[in-house]
């Protein structure tokens, strides 16, 4: 991803190398020309003729200082557009990485920990050029930079200061990371399990009070705090040593210098300006490292955040689909054939050996108890899990032949859990398809009897439906995940148990439509059990049973 932007980084890497030479360059002419001046005047004072031009050295001084404060403004501004856009593109790219997840991956974590991926960890990864990589090259090259200016006219000031710069440049940079690495990274987890635990709280209050358990659950929150801050404590410490240490180096280097100017002054190699402006161009050092203890400390949390977000595409469980010819138009056949399916770190398979078939056009209904594979089955036909074994072909290709786009038209489920986003109306049923007018929205509302209701609210196809529907009735959310899927007119239809949380009098006058809708297309009906009642869906050609994940028997 760096590479991708060598250039722009490049580029604001020049713009910090500028600001800091600008300043080595301020400090440094202003102690030579205050030095030359003073003595200058002194001389005359004394009656020596003596004569110093004063303006290339103030024109110089000038231009260090216009140059620092410009360069200074653009390498903020350029660098922190840069970093910008690096992370939006990492934000995208990674957004797209758990949207391929598969089920099994998704479940490993709960929804704010992916969450915490897209934001916290990426934001982590933020100091990762601006207080890394570019200010300690930079800070790397004016130290060796420094040396050998110091050398040309005193090589053994230039190799002390250099040398006992080098030295702090080193702790800085590799000490202090040492040091800071472990407190660091538990940051980035500790902060994960805390974000964790707070949402289950709020999520889950009335029944933690209910179940007086809200004071052991604040007392896990107290614990996570208390390591968090101590570790902050520590890592505060180490900064605090990582400055002193950096001051005093600095100081150190400047001193040597100093000390080395003069002996070579008292023997007539160098020049008094010149003896003064040399500890003076060591002490503007201490611009280049003072960001370097912070930055390195935390070193571990940006190395966290990047391992993690890293383990993202490791954990990718779809592959991308290879190219393959859809089948036209029309009703799918379905054929699963020896499919198997294990849940990392469960105990038994949750398929084995799965084979069944549906002809286009036919209704089936998979019947079990829960945990028995038929939500397993309905995953494996939506490619959100990949089988351990078998094959599974859909209008005789095979499923991972599939192009996503054309899967996702043509093959659709209502599943028991109801997906709405907080958004409006519209905005939920034109998931199915973003092209549809607005006739259209209302003509599926009215389809699932929502239309009158809808028509009655004082923002219509506006209204927000609140979080995950959290607006809405039961019915009413499960009528309008009904009506998206109305909306998208696909070939395989997967129906989870169509009319739960609805009424006797709503599913009778629902079943009669449902029915003729899906004339002409593949249906599998997802059931616990069928018991001839008003409640069944309509039109089954086929009934199969599934227990502990395999077929017991059909009718």
């Amino acid at each position: 991803m760096l590479a991708r932007h060598r250039g722009r980084l490049a580029g604001g890497a020049g713009l910090m190398a500028l600001t800091l030479v600008s300043a080595i360059g301020l400090l440094a002419l202003s102690g030579w020309f205050i030095t030359a001046t003073g003595l200058t005047g002194l001389l005359l004072a004394a009656g020596v003729a003596a004569r110093l031009d004063v303006y290339l050295p103030g024109g110089g001084i000038r231009t260090f200082a216009v140059t620092r404060t410009v360069a200074r403004y653009l390498e903020r501004l350029y660098n922190h557009d840069t970093v910008l856009r690096l992370l939006a593109d990492l934000r995208g790219r990674l957004f797209a990485v758990v949207a391929g997840l598969d089920a099994h991956a998704l479940a490993q974590r709960r929804a704010s920990d992916w969450l915490n991926r897209l934001t916290a960890d990426i934001d982590a990864l933020d100091s990762l050029f601006l207080r890394l990589l570019a200010p300690a090259a930079v800070a790397l090259l004016a130290i060796l930079g420094l040396a050998g200016f110091l050398a040309l006219w005193a090589p053994a000031a230039g190799l002390a200061a250099g040398g006992l710069l080098l030295v702090g440049w080193a702790w800085l940079v590799v000490g202090q990371a040492r040091l800071g690495m472990a407190a660091s990274r538990r940051q980035v987890e500790d902060r994960e399990a805390l974000r964790g635990r707070l949402v289950e709280q709020l999520q889950g209050l009335a029944e933690l009070e209910a179940y007086g358990a809200l004071d052991a659950q604040r007392r896990r929150l107290e614990t996570l705090e208390a390591g968090l801050y101590r570790d902050q404590r520590r890592l505060g410490t180490l900064v605090a040593l990582g400055n002193a240490l950096s001051v005093l180096l600095v100081g150190a280097a400047a001193l040597a210098a100093l000390w080395l100017a003069a002996t070579a002054w008292q023997a007539g190699a160098l020049s008094g300006p010149l003896a003064v402006m040399m500890p003076l161009a060591v002490l503007a050092m201490s611009e280049a490292l003072a960001g370097l203890p912070a930055a390195f400390t935390w070193l571990g949390a940006t190395r966290g955040a990047a391992a993690r977000l890293s383990g993202l595409r490791q954990a990718a469980g779809r592959s991308e689909a290879t190219a393959g010819e859809p089948p036209p138009p029309g009703p799918l056949s379905v054929a699963v054939q020896g499919v198997s399916l294990h849940y990392p770190g469960a105990p038994l398979a949750a398929l084995e050996g799965l084979s069944l078939r549906l002809e286009p056009g036919e209704r089936l209904a998979l019947c079990g108890a829960s945990g028995a594979g038929k939500s397993s089955v309905a995953a494996l036909l939506l490619r959100q899990l990949q089988p351990s074994g078998g094959e599974i072909r859909l209008g005789g290709v095979a499923l991972p032949a599939w192009p996503e786009a054309e899967l996702r038209r043509r093959v659709a489920a209502l599943t028991q859990r109801i997906d709405l986003i907080d958004d409006s109306l519209s905005a939920n049923l034109r998931l199915a398809r973003p092209d549809a007018v607005e006739g259209e929205l209302w003509a599926a509302l009215a389809w699932v009897e929502l239309a009158a209701w809808a028509e009655a609210l004082p923002e219509g196809l506006a209204t927000r439906v609140g979080e995950g529907g959290r607006r809405l009735s039961g019915g009413q959310a499960r009528r309008l995940a009904l009506a998206r899927l109305h909306l998208l007119d696909p070939d395989l239809v997967l129906l989870d148990e169509p009319f739960a949380g609805l009424d006797a009098g709503t599913v009778a006058r629902l079943k009669p439509r449902l029915d003729a809708w899906l004339a002409g297309r593949s249906v599998i009906f997802l059931m616990h059990q069928l018991d001839d009642g008003a409640f069944d869906p309509p039109g089954i050609d086929r009934r199969l049973t599934l227990v502990e994940g395999r077929l017991a028997g059909y009718t």
